[in-house]
């Protein structure tokens, strides 16, 4: 009955698709939608569909508030530990321009390991407490990371070989179009079939180089805050109950989601309403 329902409104999705299949489907689905844009038009959300707010997001880009993020990240990610050692120390290539390769599959410990999960295994690992998941301290070291590896294409490896990463992604995929919550909503409702409409005075981006610009200066929030962040506010504004950040659902979430941005070229850190 749910697979019914789910191509009964999404007719160009297969559920049992392989992930490549998946991303071919996904950009033709927007390339009709939006033929106006361009591949790395998406990076930017809403605002390559929204020329109003566009004009308005442009001028907060000449003096981005999200600047002092990366200034503070540079600092934390090249202090040394207590033990000597640094962030650095634990990520390939010292850590910069390797934002675009996250989320990855971890064959050892048989889990998807995003960015901000890596960066608090690096923690654990040194003997250091666990940042907070959604704002704070980690949110200025992703902005640094990720300001590192911008411009660079979003490039997520599954391999087709591999049952356990294919099991993750399709796990994510279906928490992405599974309806939840009193509102009875799911992510593909409003950001595949309703892209580019309005939910009373906000216009529903597209799926398409969602994850991107992460983290991002939140008009709403006033600050800095990361993707995880942003799936539980989700949530909460469709009533429905949600995972804890970095938990299992959600990271197999943004490992689907990132996929779907393959090709698309990071813009992190960034500003969104």
């Amino acid at each position: 009955m749910r697979l019914f329902y789910l191509l009964l409104i999404f007719p160009f999705l297969s559920l049992k698709a392989a992930p490549i299949d998946d991303l071919s489907t996904f950009r033709r689905h927007y390339q009709q939608l939006f033929p106006q844009l361009n591949l790395q038009d998406y990076a930017n959300g809403s605002y390559a569909i929204d020329f109003i707010s566009r004009q308005s997001w442009l001028s907060i880009e000449e003096f981005p508030p999200y600047i002092f993020a990366i200034e503070a990240g540079k600092i934390l990610f090249e202090t040394p530990f207590k033990n000597g050692n640094s962030y650095g120390d634990c990520f390939k290539n010292n850590g910069i321009a390797i934002a675009h390769l996250y989320p990855v599959w971890d064959s050892e410990h048989s889990e998807v390991i995003t960015l901000a999960k890596a960066i608090n295994d690096c923690r654990v690992d040194n003997q250091l407490t666990k940042l907070d998941y959604k704002k704070g301290e980690i949110t200025q070291l992703l902005a640094y990371m990720a300001y590192t590896s911008r411009g660079k294409i979003i490039n997520i490896k599954i391999s087709g070989d591999n049952p356990k990463a294919l099991a993750a992604y399709q796990q994510g995929k279906d928490y992405y179009y599974q309806r939840r919550g009193q509102l009875n909503f799911s992510c593909a409702l409003c950001h595949i079939q309703n892209a580019g409409k309005h939910l009373r005075a906000e216009m529903l981006s597209p799926a398409l180089g969602h994850t991107s610009g992460w983290p991002t200066y939140r008009l709403k929030w006033g600050e800095m805050g990361t993707l995880h962040r942003r799936f539980i506010s989700c949530h909460k504004q469709i009533r429905a109950k949600s995972p804890k950040a970095q938990a299992i659902e959600l990271r197999n979430l943004e490992y689907f989601l990132t996929f779907m941005s393959n090709g698309i070229s990071i813009n992190a850190p960034s500003t969104r309403r």
